[in-house]
């Protein structure tokens, strides 16, 4: 990294932190190494040993793939508004967007929900793009409209036939996929290409199936309280209203072990201090965002 983008990186944590005094948004930090990993079929953590005596814990340890869970165990102890700028890992992902080791932005905002704050990301990013003299267009939209709007195409009712051939002459190995997977994949190879580089996409209202740790609405069909944010087809934030039902939530953990197995990976230990604070866990949405994308 050159001179010139350190300087512009000094630049945006600071802006980042007078945008959240501003709001008096407590800024803390968090454990990078836990005893437990994350569950989500779709992200490997990095692991290492502790060799020191057996009284202080279990030898096997997860570096963080985001700092979510214990944030939200000081939501749960009474914190309020909390933010942390920190570093995190994931493995496997390498390459133009991605890194193994990033800077993550993550914040919870009590008594709003996601569609509340997706709008503080659009501000927030719109703050950040005016560091470099750019400013985006928002566009705003349902998980379920977007799909409908571009392709015609019923994301929540659609068969899976259906999505295969929304992707047309794209060939793709079809062993193992769910019907979650031809959704994501429709959004790579279909609805986030060529779009402008200049507008801001907020998405929300995902399918029930892609919940992870949001809350699901009763509808018809139901939806997770999900939203993302994307800059010119890059996935810039990702958000939800946080869910506070410990018993459902580890149901979800189980089912991720679950789909982890029948894909021989490996089953991080479920983080059980979570489970026991969400049921304290206050009204609140929370959001991740990746910085090392914004300043690139």
């Amino acid at each position: 990294m050159n001179r010139d983008a350190l300087i512009l990186r000094a630049r945006l944590y600071a802006d980042i932190r007078a945008w959240f005094a501003g709001q008096d948004v407590l800024e803390v930090e968090t454990p990078i190494l836990s005893r437990a990993g994350n569950t989500d079929p779709n992200i490997e953590s990095f692991t290492t040993r502790f060799t020191g005596h057996v009284d202080a814990g279990p030898a096997l340890r997860w570096l963080r793939t985001s700092p979510e869970f214990p944030l939200k165990r000081l939501l749960a102890a009474g914190l309020g508004d909390c933010y942390e700028l920190g570093r995190v890992f994931r493995n496997g992902e390498a390459g133009q967007r991605h890194n193994p080791e990033f800077t993550m932005l993550e914040w919870y905002r009590l008594g709003i929900d996601h569609r509340a704050l997706g709008e503080q990301v659009v501000e927030l990013v719109q703050r950040q793009l005016s560091l470099v003299g750019r400013v985006a267009v928002v566009h705003r939209c349902s998980y379920r409209q977007w799909f409908l709007d571009a392709l015609q195409l019923d994301p929540m009712t659609a068969s899976i036939e259906s999505l295969q051939s929304a992707l047309g002459d794209i060939r793709i190995d079809t062993a193992g996929l769910d019907r979650d997977d031809w959704l994501d994949l429709i959004i790579t190879h279909r609805l986030t290409v060529g779009r402008p580089a200049d507008e801001l996409l907020l998405v929300y209202d995902y399918p029930a199936s892609q919940c992870a740790l949001a809350r699901i609405r009763d509808e018809s069909p139901p939806v997770a309280s999900r939203f993302e944010v994307m800059l010119g087809g890059v996935e810039l934030a990702n958000g939800y209203h946080e869910l506070n039902d410990s018993t459902e939530q580890r149901l979800r953990f189980q089912r991720d072990h679950t789909r982890r197995r029948a894909r021989g990976l490996v089953l991080p230990e479920i983080d059980e201090a979570l489970l026991a604070a969400l049921p304290n866990l206050p009204d609140c949405a929370g959001v991740a965002m990746g910085l090392w994308i914004v300043c690139c």
